[in-house]
This record gives C-alpha cells, sequence and structure tokens, in this order.
C-alpha cells in the first residue's frame, strides 16, 4: 500500500494505463519516471518531463483526464477484474522473459490456467464452415488433452476454437483488446463469460477504457508470448492472424497451418505459411506431436459411431464444404436415393447436418 492514501501500487499502474493514447511503450515511459503514485502525481500537477516518443499536447490531456485511481480500482474490484503487474502475482511467467512484456494485465478468472502447456488457435473473422468447424475440433481436442487453448475471443475462428475449448472441459485463454467490462465483440459476451468461469481472460486495457483499432495488434504479441505454438486455420495473406504469426517467429514460437481448399480466399494465408516452411496441421494430434505431448495426454476420441462403408464414403466426400448431395452422388458414383438415405444416417449419429439439399459436416459433439 502507499502511505499517502492507501490504494496498491496497481491501482496507479492502472490509472496511467487508462489514460488516452497510452500503450505499452508510452506505459513504461511513464513508469520509468519513479514509483506509480509519485508519477500520477506529478502527472496531475503537470510536471512530466518531455519525451521523443510523446507528443507535446499529450501530457496536458493526461493532467486534465477525468481518471480517478480510487475509483477505477473500486470499479475493478466491483467487476472482480485482477490486477497485475510484471514481476507480481498473478503475472504470467511465459510473459516475463518475453521481449515485448505487457507491464499490466487485467484479468477476469483464474490466470493459474496458464501454467499449462498453451497453443493458440488463430485465423480470420470471415471464416467459412470449414474453418469454424475444424477450429472448433481443434479447440476441442487440445482442451480435452490437458492444453491451454489461447486465442483472441474475435469472431470466425477465435470464437470457433475457443466454444471448442469449452466444450472440451479445459480451461482457455482469451487475449482480449479492450476493457473486461465489456470485452468485445458483443456477440461473444456470453462466451467470455464461459471462458473467464473455467480459464482466464486477459486484457491490458483497463475497465472502462473503450477498445481502438490499434490495441488489436499490440494485443497479438502477447497471444503469442503465452504460446508454445500457434496455428493458424483460416487467414488472407496479410491481417491480424499473420501479425500473430509475426511475432510468434519473433520469439522463436513454432507455428502450424491448417491447410483448407484451394479456391478460398482464406485458405491463402495458411498455404503460404506451409509453403514457407510452417508445420502442416491436419488435427490436434500434430499440434500434440510437435509439443511432445503424444504420449502424455491423449486426444479423447470422438464420441460418435464411427461410419462405415457407403457411409464413410459420403462423410470423406462431404469435406467441410457445404456439399449438394448431388455433388455428393457424382463424387461417390452412388444414387441420389442412397446417397441421402447414407446422409440421414450420419445426420442422425451427429456427423453432418441437411438443409436445403445442402450437407455439412459437423464438429464432434
Amino acid at each position: 500500500m502507499t502511505a499517502t492514501t492507501g490504494l496498491p501500487m496497481e491501482a496507479f499502474v492502472a490509472a496511467l494505463a487508462a489514460l488516452d493514447e497510452v500503450g505499452p511503450a508510452r506505459l513504461r515511459w511513464l513508469l520509468s519516471l519513479g514509483a506509480p503514485a509519485e508519477v500520477w502525481e506529478r502527472l496531475r500537477a503537470g510536471r512530466l518531463p518531455s519525451s521523443p516518443a510523446v507528443p507535446a499536447a499529450l501530457p496536458h490531456r493526461w493532467s486534465v483526464a477525468q481518471v480517478d485511481p480510487e475509483q477505477l480500482w473500486a470499479r475493478c474490484m466491483e467487476l472482480g477484474v485482477g490486477v497485475a503487474c510484471i514481476g507480481g502475482p498473478g503475472y504470467p511467467a511465459a510473459l516475463v522473459g518475453d521481449p515485448d512484456p505487457p507491464v499490466v494485465l487485467f484479468h477476469l478468472g483464474d490466470p493459474d490456467v496458464l501454467v499449462r502447456p498453451r497453443v493458440a488457435v488463430v485465423g480470420t473473422r470471415r471464416a467459412t464452415p470449414y474453418g469454424r468447424q475444424v477450429a472448433r475440433d481443434l479447440g476441442h481436442d487440445l482442451a480435452a488433452s490437458g492444453v491451454c487453448v489461447v486465442s483472441g475471443l474475435a469472431l470466425g475462428i477465435d470464437a470457433a476454437a475457443h466454444r471448442g475449448a469449452v466444450a472440451g472441459g479445459s480451461g482457455a485463454a482469451a487475449v482480449v483488446g479492450s476493457g473486461l467490462d465489456a470485452p468485445c465483440p458483443r456477440a461473444n459476451r456470453e462466451l467470455c463469460a464461459q471462458l473467464a468461469a473455467g480459464g482466464v481472460v486477459l486484457s491490458e486495457v483497463p475497465p472502462g477504457v473503450a477498445g481502438a483499432p490499434w490495441r488489436f495488434p499490440v494485443r497479438n504479441r502477447v497471444l503469442a508470448g503465452l504460446s508454445q505454438a500457434v496455428v493458424v486455420v483460416e487467414s488472407a495473406g496479410a491481417g491480424g492472424s499473420m501479425h500473430t504469426v509475426r511475432e510468434a517467429l519473433d520469439r522463436d514460437v513454432p507455428v502450424l497451418a491448417v491447410p483448407g481448399p484451394v479456391q478460398s480466399p482464406v485458405s491463402a494465408g495458411p498455404h503460404e505459411l506451409v509453403s514457407d516452411g510452417a508445420a502442416l496441421c491436419t488435427g490436434a494430434q500434430d499440434v500434440l506431436d510437435l509439443l511432445g505431448l503424444a504420449n502424455q495426454v491423449p486426444v479423447v476420441p470422438d464420441p460418435r459411431p464411427q461410419p462405415v462403408g457407403a457411409a464413410a464414403a459420403v462423410l470423406r466426400a462431404a469435406a467441410w464444404l457445404p456439399t449438394p448431395v448431388a455433388h455428393l452422388a457424382q463424387s461417390v458414383d452412388l444414387p441420389v436415393v442412397q446417397v441421402l438415405a447414407e446422409v440421414e444416417s450420419l445426420r442422425r449419429d451427429g456427423w453432418v447436418e441437411l438443409a436445403d439439399g445442402v450437407v455439412l459436416r459437423r464438429s464432434r459433439p
């Protein structure tokens, strides 16, 4: 506790992090000026030194900012948000030696899940049905094998991987780019609550601070830094997922890529990675093998009855893309009526869905 206010040091770090346009680099600069409470008092008095990294007008905006360390700390306590500073309790050990570690992390849930093996599953927000199902299966099978699945809680691949991890029954970790009082996107807030209940949700952004576009690339380094491997399911040749890949490669974290249909634009990123030497990922077993976990935490078998004969051929032909029944019949060289019968059998066993004559493979329950 500080002698002057009774607030812990973390409250002042949180207040400094809540200032306008303060990211990791500017927060480090502020904290280089002295103890957090002292820096806060100097800031409020307008007595900060100049810095080439800080625009001249910014310290004045900070000095009049409506940020109150006591109110912010009370808000964290009200929400159940933990505040961990580097070197302090609750701070992930995996990030301590990172080349660009977060100064402070806010968290909901149990950060101890990060002591498990950790694998990031990332990809595009514009995921195809194939990509979402692959990501969900990866999330499920890795979680069922005791792996902490790390992702960014974005729409598309991230959310699918996290839903799979929740179903797999093992704690997962999300790293978000906004305050934990309003983690975005809004559509994933129920999923966020599920992750916090069984795992942990992390952010460098204090509660009450709105997300900004620049914060999302910044958080990608935390995703990469936490992970012992990064799996890319679907991605264009550029974007957030590929930025996470670059952060991973800078940290010597191995990257795996899931192949996809050659006609799909979101297969471009994974295929480029494989061409550049990334490991091929066709399922959780490839990831477990890479991490040396194959004999320690075996994947839980799929509980559905395994299809055989014509049903198995139809399932293989369905791949992971929405496929009309007529196209399946051509692929397996069987009459449409027989394919429909096999599809119905597969549907009852939970392997596929059928809507308007189009078949789509399903992830495991």
